[in-house]
């Protein structure tokens, strides 16, 4: 066992914590350290821990077929199809497990939609993932540049210059409505609209990746209605089965589809996750879970703000995804507010991200800003 750890942590970076369960907007160690989390599995666990919905929907899921495969007939994974589909409209949808996968899925009906055309843009400071075709997206060139031999080229811009580069030759073009691993950047309404409008004008593809930002994150189900985005093609994952592996791409029916037998997953859709993924929608909706995330995000910006520190240099983010840009390695902070009892992630070398999931209180992101500014004193 120890070696599968050391193993792991080699690979993803170890932070010294064996977490062992969690309640609502806290997780425990296995020594019975209480954490807030704000990390949340990178924002996975939507919900919160232990959610009592989805325990439900899971174990009404566990009693029924698993998985049956894409090739039969299933009524839950339709009904599924059905509620994300209504996102874009009248969507046509391709289940995955994860949000990499739904990029992948986004790049390939890209090009098997708009033949020919060779020039796929993305934003500087972008994150997609990291398999091949979604790391071509992917800005930072420390995860690029070991495998550059092998992912497609893509062309990276500032936001703002995206619109002017966008001509017939552009299939596609990938934006995120807010970047969260680039450093909680959130993308001006203008500039959205622009964007939009010269991938309508010259037949190019729009993208949202939503992977973290939609599903009610940022105050709406979509952050792209927030960012002046009117995209073509939504990419969605974490949150979307509570934090079970569960992806899922969205597109405008009229656009065209996959030829046959281009696409498939084995486990995408599978009826287990699709149970708990319909649950977490239908809660979403009936619980007005994205006008509470703004409410609260707001709530926990504002206290982030008053905080006197010459070493924050500005607050910025949309519902329950917030950043705090501090003149600091915000690793080092991250490692301290976790000693403290709050865990968050960085989003970038100056950059310390929040991720409070619907489960959090009021108490938490009074609680949080206070580790917080408790962190900042001590390491300024």
């Amino acid at each position: 066992m120890s070696g599968s750890l050391s193993t792991l942590s080699a690979l993803f970076g170890g932070r010294g914590v064996a977490l062992v369960k969690g309640q609502g907007s806290h997780v425990f160690d296995s020594a019975g350290t209480d954490y807030i989390d704000f990390f949340n599995g990178h924002g996975a666990a939507l919900f919160g821990h232990s959610n009592p919905t989805l325990m439900a929907a899971l174990e009404k899921s566990s009693k029924g077929l698993w998985t049956c495969g894409a090739g039969f007939e299933s009524q839950i994974r339709e009904e599924l199809a059905d509620i994300l589909g209504k996102l874009l409209g009248d969507g046509r949808v391709f289940l995955c497990n994860s949000g990499t996968e739904a990029v992948e899925a986004a790049l390939k009906l890209a090009a098997a939609l708009r033949p020919g055309r060779k020039r796929i843009l993305a934003c500087r400071r972008a994150f997609h993932g990291r398999t091949c075709g979604a790391l071509s997206l992917t800005f930072n060139p420390k995860y690029r540049n070991p495998f550059k031999e092998i992912i497609p080229n893509t062309e990276h811009f500032n936001p703002e210059d995206i619109a002017s580069q966008i001509d017939t030759d552009t299939a596609a073009v990938f934006i995120e409505p807010v970047q969260g691993e680039g450093g909680v950047h959130i993308l001006n309404v203008e500039t959205g609209r622009e964007i939009s409008e010269a991938c309508a004008k010259n037949g190019a593809i729009l993208v949202a990746d939503e992977i973290q930002t939609g599903l009610g994150r940022c105050g709406a189900m979509l952050a792209s209605n927030l960012t002046g985005l009117s995209p073509d093609m939504v990419c969605l994952a974490k949150g979307l089965a509570g934090g079970l592996p569960a992806g899922a791409l969205v597109w405008k029916k009229e656009l065209g589809d996959f030829p046959p037998h281009s696409h498939g997953s084995t486990y995408g859709g599978n009826e287990l996750v699709a149970g708990v993924a319909i649950a977490a929608l239908k809660m979403i909706a009936t619980k007005n879970l994205p006008a509470y995330a703004e409410t609260l995000g707001k709530e926990f910006r504002a206290e982030l703000e008053l905080i006197s520190n010459n070493k924050i240099k500005e607050i910025r983010g949309l519902g329950l995804l917030c950043g705090a840009e501090i003149e600091m390695p915000s690793v080092d902070v991250v490692k301290a507010m976790q000693a403290k009892g709050l865990l968050a992630l960085a989003a970038g070398p100056r950059t310390v991200r929040f991720l409070p999931s619907f489960a959090a209180s009021r108490k938490d992101i009074t609680q949080g800003a206070a580790i917080f500014r408790e962190t900042m004193e001590e390491l300024s």
